[in-house]
């Protein structure tokens, strides 16, 4: 893929309990297509932090985007993608709250998956991922040296964002892609299906855990360069 003056810049919106190096394995892929990219580093605070750090970015793009999110990133997509830049959205193993819904109200839907029974609670209103949950529930697919530095660097989330309600939903107005992560164990993969069905998302799937943008950054990054070429030529 060539650059050109039309060429959207990705940009990518981690999840809870990580930050930008999320996308690691995926940035380079996107460069070697001559895509530009950006990853926003949010505090994962409030969804109206994360809105508002992922708007400062945005801010900085001066052409169109395809806005990509990973998990909580997702609902924080859904709200900062109603930006005019933002002309396709990619959401990978996220939730996608349509307005007036939150992401618990999300993950009521369906039965608990493994790695939320391992989360740590600091009594003072955020939240961790114990070294048992990455080692077994979200980076089961990575080496356990891996899992471990990503618990070791985990930044805390808010427990108060499973209650932020989205108030406009971006996926009811742009084309849609979804990757279902089949072998998630801290996201339903039956909400995720769900979710890609309900936003009449392009879909697929991937053999992979929660942290398929590590585990398979050749999948994503496909994805990814399919909502940028479909971009490119509606502009």
């Amino acid at each position: 893929m060539t650059a050109s003056p039309t060429m959207p810049t990705v940009v990518l919106v981690h999840g809870a309990w990580a930050d930008g190096s999320s996308w690691q394995r995926v940035i380079p892929l996107l460069l070697a297509a001559d895509v530009p990219v950006v990853a926003v580093q949010n505090p994962t605070t409030s969804l109206a932090d994360d809105v508002a750090a992922t708007a400062r970015t945005l801010a900085t793009v001066a052409g169109p985007v395809v806005l990509v999110g990973h998990s909580w990133g997702g609902a924080v997509i859904t709200q900062a993608g109603n930006d005019p830049k933002v002309k396709a959205l990619v959401y990978v193993a996220a939730f996608a709250p349509k307005a007036g819904e939150t992401v618990g109200d999300q993950v009521g839907r369906h039965e608990a998956p493994p790695a939320l029974g391992k989360i740590i609670d600091d009594g003072a209103g955020f939240l961790t991922l114990s070294a048992a949950g990455w080692i077994e529930d979200v980076a089961q697919d990575l080496p356990e040296t891996e899992a471990r530095v990503l618990c070791a660097t985990q930044p805390p989330l808010a427990a108060s964002t499973f209650g932020d309600k989205v108030e406009q939903a971006a996926w009811e107005t742009r084309p849609t892609w979804y990757i279902v992560s089949a072998q998630d164990r801290i996201v339903s993969v039956a909400l995720e299906r769900e979710l890609a069905a309900a936003m009449n998302a392009q879909t697929s799937e991937v053999a992979a855990g929660h942290l398929s943008l590590l585990s398979q950054p050749e999948a994503v990054a496909g994805v990814i360069l399919d909502a940028v070429r479909a971009t490119a030529a509606s502009l």
